[in-house]
């Protein structure tokens, strides 16, 4: 026998023994994404992270629509893969700025305490603001966030997951960016949603809100440290909002000159608080202990509050909570303060809200 054929039949022995030994390896359950709606999937170092399971995991795409890629976390249900004929309501849930959902997410344990509801957080970008912006041709390149949402997002959800794609089955919340980026939408796209939730969102940008405006305009510019001041507790960089734009790229001029700022005023969702007649509305809101603790959630608390003067001069209910300095509202919510503790003690109130009027799993 030759040198070359015992080589040969070595590494062929070696081979059957390591698969008669080795342990099996573990069969995945995540289900498989096909690309469609303009979305892309790439790999990432994010994508392919050791620490994506199998009910809690990050893809990565890339679309026409907003530059550069986006990542999109998936919380599925616990029993998911095991109940391959069930169809579930699904939660979009919408981060703050300059936050991303690949980080390690405030709130993650009370998002995936359910078995019967798909959650689904989409990149909003830094500053994105849910929104399309005005201006499409500035240093940060596209930025048509509202269509990567409405028309991208949501249909390859639908198309991908076993979801019950009806409005009375979909649900959108957010934090801070995220919480006026929820109204918004939904405000827009009243068909798509049934439930609409804001943890210390930013939600109010009419000309009575000049300081809620100029937070904007910092994130747009990168201003520094003042854009902080809408965050959603992560503590910024000078890196966050770069490359800065103009200030005007998001709804054009904040200033109220000459009607100049109607673009800000048609977003402003306490302006259109009635286009949320017959949805299911639940706001969140301390008050940083009037400010001593967090003048973050003390600026916020005064556009929770009209929203909720406005929704009650109206007539459509809304489940409100005013948890001020946070003493009641959980250990972990210190000083009222626009934090993930205050958060974390918000979506356990929510969760369970948003899955008793969401059409249930089946």
């Amino acid at each position: 026998m030759t040198e070359s054929l015992k080589r040969v039949l070595n590494v062929l022995v070696a081979a059957v023994l390591l698969s008669l030994t080795a342990p099996a390896a573990h069969a995945s359950s995540q289900p498989s994404l096909a690309d469609g709606f303009g979305l892309t999937q790439v790999t990432s170092a994010v994508s392919s992270a050791p620490t994506n399971t199998d009910t809690n995991f990050v893809i990565t795409v890339k679309s026409a629509e907003v530059h550069g890629e986006q990542n999109i976390r998936i919380i599925l249900p616990s029993d998911y893969a095991a109940n391959p004929g069930k169809r579930y309501p699904v939660l979009y849930f919408l981060h703050g700025s300059p936050d991303d959902p690949s980080m390690p997410f405030y709130g993650n344990a009370a998002l995936t305490g359910t078995s019967s509801m798909i959650t689904v957080v989409p990149d909003g970008g830094s500053r994105g603001w849910y929104a399309n912006w005005l201006n499409q041709n500035t240093a940060a390149g596209a930025a048509n966030w509202e269509n990567f949402h409405i028309n991208q997002v949501i249909p390859f959800i639908d198309a991908n997951l076993r979801t019950i794609p009806t409005k009375q089955a979909r649900a959108i919340a957010g934090i801070s960016m995220g919480g006026f980026g929820a109204f918004h939408y939904a405000q827009r796209r009243p068909d798509l949603f049934s439930q609409v939730g804001s943890l210390s969102g930013d939600l109010e940008l009419g000309a009575n809100q000049m300081a809620m405006r100029l937070v904007v305009v910092a994130s747009l510019t990168n201003a520094g440290g003042a854009l902080c001041a809408s965050t959603s507790g992560t503590v910024c960089t000078g890196d966050d909002y770069a490359p800065g734009v103009d200030s005007d790229a998001l709804f054009g001029t904040p200033y109220p000159v000459f009607n100049a700022d109607w673009r800000w005023n048609r977003a402003d969702p306490v302006a259109n608080a009635a286009k949320l007649r017959g949805m299911g509305i639940h706001i969140y809101i301390g008050n940083g202990d009037g400010g001593k603790y967090d003048v973050r959630e003390w600026w916020l608390e005064s556009g929770s509050a009209h929203m909720k003067a406005e929704l009650d001069s109206l007539g459509i209910p809304v489940h409100y909570e005013n948890y001020g300095d946070g003493a009641t509202w959980g250990a972990y919510c210190k000083g009222g303060g626009h934090e993930a503790g205050c958060w974390y003690q918000d979506l356990l109130d929510l969760m369970p809200r948003l899955q008793s009027n969401l059409t249930p799993a089946a």
